[in-house]
């Protein structure tokens, strides 16, 4: 039984990985595109920083941590 249910968790699971890892490569071109029209350098810092992360994380396979960083890009564009 504990079986099934772990193999049901992990069907579950399958989809939302490739989401965030579709997500993260879109986040990781976004943040490309955001860097190379040269925001002001408070932004541009931050940016760059999020990229480190977001391309880490993805190598790594972490994508939902990739999508903090995508996110942390995101608010430093506000």
């Amino acid at each position: 039984m504990a079986g099934a249910l772990l193999g049901a968790a992990l069907l579950l699971a399958i989809p939302a990985l490739a989401d965030d890892k579709a997500d993260c490569s879109a986040g990781i071109t976004m943040i490309q595109a955001e860097i190379a029209k040269a925001p002001a350098e408070p932004a541009l810092a931050k940016l760059k920083k999020a990229l480190k992360n977001a391309q880490r994380e993805q190598k790594e396979g972490e994508f939902d941590e990739c999508m903090d960083a995508v996110g942390d890009a995101k608010r430093a564009l506000k």
